[in-house]
């Protein structure tokens, strides 16, 4: 199958076009099982009889389960190859999640989600990986935003399925439909091959004897300020997404007295703010380079937290959340293009899921730090924090030497 890098053409070879089919899929089937959890949440809280303690931490274990994932299939992925590996992380978070039909137990949702983690967490590195290496470096910003993109239509499938299977079968029925991504491994065996990329790294790899390995992406201190400068901004990343559509809908309301018809009109609005945030974000960054597209971005995201403070009723209230999620959610994608450039072939996966999946383990816990706020402070020091921390990965963003380099 051809391995043409997209330049000027302005079409796809076929290979490219089963690289960004196959990627985009997963990421829509990946954040679709982690939506169930989000919209059934609810229903297993009140199956179970759980404390609001023991519910918050099946969400926990699953980032967990992601940051464990990322970890040992980002290796592997280095090592045997993108498409087995990229395969096999599909086929465990889609058993993982159809048999969360037969939890009925804490200790079985806990294990079955943690499952689901791990296949989840290693399934991004690998996606990214191939992306940057069948696609010219100035078209991988627009292409793994476009893969982010297939997150995005993810979480509505599942908000439209939640809203016809819970109320007529049940939270159980609905993670029946995680089965359906094992379709996507048989397509993906069959269609994608590995890049001359990664084989040619690959084989020099092997006359050198040396494998893939954590400390490859701290060898330097270069590079390890790098690591962990780029950890410190997906942590800021993944606290404003979790923190934002957990909490947003119910602190305005709360606070302000608005109402919104329904949760699922404030999901659509943002989810389309995000989407267009993407397809913008990675319009910029292949034309301008990532450092000047992400700090138009953070700073729309630290500036955008105080909008939400001018809605006076349900129409503005869904509009300033369709902003927030233009900023907050569209630098996503960006993440993947960075990390894929800034780091060789031989390491490109094992650094996009850790750096990844450091940012969910740790960002994740921002729904907890939100609450906390909102118990001891009013909204405008809550908004404020998260604006603080947009600021912070800015400023992390300028020093790292590595994004100079990758400049227009």
């Amino acid at each position: 199958m051809e391995q043409i890098k997209l330049t000027n053409q302005k079409s796809l070879s076929n290979s490219q076009k089963w690289v960004i089919a196959s990627t985009a899929s997963g990421f829509t089937l990946e954040n679709m099982d982690i939506m169930f959890l989000s919209f059934s949440l609810a229903s297993i809280i009140a199956s179970l009889h759980l404390s609001g303690t023991a519910a918050g931490w099946i969400s926990s274990i699953t980032n967990l389960g992601m940051l464990a994932g990322g970890a040992v299939f980002g290796l592997l992925a280095d090592r045997i190859g993108r498409v087995k590996t990229f395969s096999y992380t599909i086929f465990i978070f889609a058993f993982a999640t159809g048999l969360m039909y037969f939890a009925h137990s804490l200790p079985m949702i806990y294990t079955m989600r943690f499952l689901a983690g791990i296949g989840a967490g290693g399934e991004y590195g690998v996606g990214m990986a191939l992306i940057a290496e069948n696609f010219h470096r100035d078209h991988v910003g627009r292409m793994t935003s476009v893969a982010a993109i297939g997150g995005q239509v993810g979480a509505i499938i599942a908000a439209l399925l939640a809203a016809y299977i819970i109320p007529r079968f049940g939270w159980n029925a609905l993670f029946l439909f995680g089965i359906i991504p094992v379709l996507l491994t048989y397509f993906i065996r069959r269609h994608l091959t590995e890049s001359q990329e990664f084989l040619q790294a690959k084989q020099i790899a092997q006359k050198q004897n040396q494998a893939a390995t954590f400390g490859q992406l701290f060898k330097t201190w270069q590079l390890t300020v790098q690591t962990l400068g780029l950890m410190v901004m997906t942590i800021v990343q993944i606290a404003g997404y979790f923190g934002l559509m957990n909490w947003l809908p119910s602190i305005v309301q709360q606070q302000q007295g608005l109402s919104i018809a329904s949760s699922s009109l404030w999901m659509i609005a943002t989810i389309i703010g995000m989407s267009i945030g993407m397809l913008v974000f990675g319009y910029l960054m292949d034309t301008y380079g990532p450092r000047l597209s992400f700090a138009i971005f953070l700073l729309g995201s630290a500036s955008s937290m105080f909008v939400i403070l001018a809605a006076q009723n349900s129409l503005t209230l869904i509009l300033a959340g369709c902003l927030i999620g233009f900023f907050s959610n569209g630098m996503f994608g960006g993440y993947g293009a960075v990390i894929s450039q800034l780091y060789p072939a031989q390491i490109r996966s094992t650094a996009n899921n850790l750096i990844m999946n450091v940012g969910r383990a740790i960002g994740g816990f921002s729904s907890v730090a939100i609450g906390f706020l909102m118990d001891h402070f009013n909204l405008t020091v809550t908004m404020g924090s998260l604006s603080t921390l947009y600021i912070l990965s800015l400023l992390v963003m300028i020093s790292l030497p590595g994004l100079k380099q990758l400049s227009k």
